[in-house]
């Protein structure tokens, strides 16, 4: 990783302990006014940050998402693969899933301007 990326994977990091402590807000403040992002849980996608919130809400109503990054991988273009260990529980706390899968990240003035659940590169390592 670059050092001038630091920043950019910073905010990630900050992203990513955010939804994992259920901090809406301060995720939310992570984002863009016109923020894309995929209903994974769901299918499709949604769309600024009032709709990320219903979207995220409703989930942790469902499950229990626990989304761990392990590593990020500067692409072409300028968007960020990060490799996270993702494990999902039932609210009676039975696991899910617990698998890694890509996030890939579009950053746009410091901010998250959407982000996609992807498979992650056979030549990316798992750790």
């Amino acid at each position: 990783m670059s050092d001038q990326r630091a920043p950019e994977i910073e905010l990630l990091r900050a992203a990513y302990a955010a939804f994992n402590a259920r901090k809406i807000d301060a995720a939310l403040a992570l984002m863009t006014p016109d923020v894309a992002w995929p209903r994974a849980f769901k299918g499709g996608f949604v769309r600024g940050p009032e709709e990320v919130r219903a979207y995220w809400t409703e989930q942790w109503s469902e499950i229990d998402p626990h989304v761990e990054p392990i590593s990020f991988y500067l692409e072409d273009g300028g968007s960020i693969l990060v490799n996270v260990h993702q494990v999902v529980r039932d609210k009676a706390y039975a696991v899910l899933a617990d698998e890694h899968v890509g996030h890939r990240f579009t950053l746009e003035h410091g901010l998250i301007q959407a982000m996609e659940v992807c498979p992650l590169p056979s030549s990316t390592p798992k750790a």
